[in-house]
């Protein structure tokens, strides 16, 4: 091989290693793209109008409306509600079908559904949300989902928990840094019962490991719960760590309601 041949197959491969650092560059810089003056002059007009039942958007798909009342809680110190946060959830819902080879395959179960399995606080009930997820509804099986996520609210706090299929793991992220092994087990139980329900088969999801998330980033005052858990929500579904912290939250509620308002996550 001549000196030339030797440097033009260098020159490729730096290219190429060049061009898989910028789209990992690329990757990590999506969930901090700043905001247009558009965008902040659009939520900020959102925000203070003062009909606070104006419908503002509706999304056809789930029949959510978000009232200028709802999407005010997105507003600095605000407590999410659901309508918000569902609403969201079914965002990046469409962003992965949109875009399927951008993001993990997974499930977003509403706040509603751990209320709905274990029946309000009585009692674990899978035929209260066995028909939650037919074929015919969501047109796939859990069991062929990496992740799964389970939004819960407990008394005036947002968690999440999460059915890691792909690492073959129940996963239990509090904002505060608690953990909660009850709904763990609530949802090892669950997922046995779906898979056996939709496919007739059996899986040892016992046998999976049950954990807590190291150097979860977490919240530094009494409010930001709800935020925590979409944006843990968000990066996951890319396949990214955690790579953010208390200080990003002023912009993460700026950019939640901008893309509830053109009903698009980006």
């Amino acid at each position: 091989m001549c000196a030339s041949e030797g440097r033009g197959i260098l020159e490729a491969r730096f290219r190429n290693e060049l061009s898989r650092l910028g789209m990992q560059f690329q990757d990590l810089h999506k969930p901090f793209v700043p905001l247009t003056n558009e965008d902040e002059d659009d939520v900020l007009h959102a925000m203070k109008g003062v009909r606070g039942y104006e419908v503002l958007v509706t999304h056809k798909t789930s029949s959510i409306e978000i009232t200028r009342e709802l999407l005010q809680c997105l507003r600095g110190g605000g407590w999410l509600n659901d309508d918000v946060i569902n609403l969201y959830l079914e965002l990046l819902k469409e962003r992965e079908k949109r875009e399927p080879r951008n993001y993990l395959k997974c499930h977003f179960f509403n706040t509603f559904f751990y209320k709905r399995l274990i029946s309000g606080g009585k009692a674990y009930d899978f035929k209260a949300v066995k028909r939650w997820t037919t074929q015919r509804k969501i047109g796939y099986g859990l069991i062929e989902c990496d992740k799964i996520f389970v939004p819960i609210h407990k008394s005036k706090h947002w968690v999440l928990a999460i059915i890691n299929i792909k690492e073959q793991k129940f996963q239990y992220l509090d904002s505060l840094g608690g953990m909660d092994k009850t709904v763990l087990r609530v949802l090892v139980k669950y997922l046995m019962d779906e898979v056996k329900d939709k496919s007739s088969k059996q899986i040892d999801a016992v046998s999976w490991k049950q954990e807590t998330i190291k150097n979860l980033p977490l919240q530094e005052n009494g409010y930001d719960c709800g935020m925590f858990m979409l944006k843990y929500i968000d990066f996951y579904s890319r396949g990214l760590d955690l790579t953010f912290g208390q200080e990003h939250m002023p912009y993460f509620r700026k950019r939640t309601a901008k893309e509830i308002l053109r009903l698009r996550a980006d």
